[in-house]
């Protein structure tokens, strides 16, 4: 998969895209990253990305020639999506990351900054995506989080690709407690079940444990999931 980010901050991007998993994806070339600066489009001497909002209001917008000229000098893939990191849009979710990760070759995704961008960008949008209910300063640190949630699903990044299907939100329900060396660590035991090498009692142990934290935690997610198996949709 071809990831495109358009950002005004693209030294951001250096450190997560060589650590861990997204370093190794990357090598391995499963996923490639291309960053591109909407500020080496402008073509005033100041090279000027930003200016005043009409009719008035505090802060600056980010202006559209330098975004669309950006965007318009990327490749385009067969299947493709252009991704606005906005407040307003869609929250991001598993079922989104899985969807893009299955349906698309490349995720062109743009980077907002001070207090967002003329509204005519969202003419080469396709979707806008949110990381949540919050303000944050742009859209660098939200568009890290989408690129990690997806690249991770992408066949070959994860060593062991059964363990993607028992994490939490894969089926609406929060993934089970798990546990490692040493069995017993300041008074703390592993649960007996987990060392009994029945490996039925702890299939379904875990899975009493997934219910009964998703209903403390998220009661939301609980309900979502009982539906989900009274319209015969889930997997349990």
């Amino acid at each position: 998969m071809r990831f495109d980010i358009v950002t005004l901050f693209p030294d951001c991007f250096t450190s997560i895209l060589h650590s861990g998993l997204l370093g190794k994806a990357l090598a391995k070339e499963i996923a490639q990253v291309h960053l591109t600066n909407p500020r080496d489009f402008t073509t005033d001497k100041h090279h000027k990305v930003d200016d005043e909002p009409y009719g008035g209001g505090v802060g600056m917008l980010m202006k559209p020639e330098p975004i669309f000229a950006a965007v318009e000098s990327l490749p385009i893939l067969p299947r493709r999506d252009v991704i606005f990191m906005s407040p307003q849009g869609q929250t991001i979710n598993q079922p989104l990351l899985r969807e893009l990760a299955t349906n698309y070759d490349q995720l062109v995704i743009i980077c907002g900054h001070y207090e967002g961008v003329d509204e005519r960008v969202l003419n080469l949008v396709t979707r806008e995506v949110s990381l949540g209910d919050f303000i944050l300063t742009g859209g660098e640190i939200p568009s890290m989080a989408l690129i990690n949630g997806v690249m991770r699903l992408l066949p070959g990044t994860v060593g062991k690709e059964e363990s993607l299907k028992t994490e939490s939100f894969e089926e609406s329900l929060l993934d089970f407690p798990q546990y490692t060396r040493p069995a017993n660590f300041r008074g703390w035991k592993v649960p007996d079940v987990l060392l009994s090498g029945n490996h039925g009692k702890i299939a379904r142990w875990r899975f009493q444990q997934q219910v009964e934290r998703t209903a403390l935690r998220r009661p939301d997610l609980l309900k979502k999931w009982q539906e989900e198996r009274e319209q015969g949709t889930g997997n349990r």
